[in-house]
């Protein structure tokens, strides 16, 4: 079992920025793909980025390129995903979650945190 637990989501004004954290906690051995996602109102859920932590590679959606961050600090067992240059239309509820693989599905998610951009 994996936990996964979601921060720094909150109020921002357009243009600002945004560090989100997932900090991973249990039986992780397996699990080292770490993904951002998000679900905005009356949306469907949409991937992000996500990283694998044994190599370090990153993917990311082309609409979040230059301007999401995802990083890993294995030593804190803490998933970061910078946001910058936020736009109202990035208002969601941020998920992370944890898988074997990138490009496989996830196994285990957390419960979110709410990103608000002000125009």
């Amino acid at each position: 079992e994996v936990q996964l637990v979601e921060s720094g989501g909150g109020l921002v004004q357009a243009g600002g920025s945004l560090r989100l954290s997932c900090v991973v906690s249990g039986s992780t051995f397996d699990e080292n793909a770490i993904g951002w996602f998000r679900r905005a109102p009356g949306k469907e859920r949409e991937a992000l980025s996500c990283i694998s932590r044994n190599d370090g590679s990153t993917h990311y959606a082309d609409f979040v390129k230059g301007r999401f961050t995802i990083s890993s600090d294995n030593a804190k067992n803490t998933v970061y995903l910078q946001m910058n240059a936020l736009k109202p239309e990035d208002t969601a509820v941020y998920y992370c979650s944890a898988g074997t693989m990138c490009l496989y599905g996830p196994d285990y998610w957390g419960k979110g945190t709410l990103v608000t951009v002000s125009s």
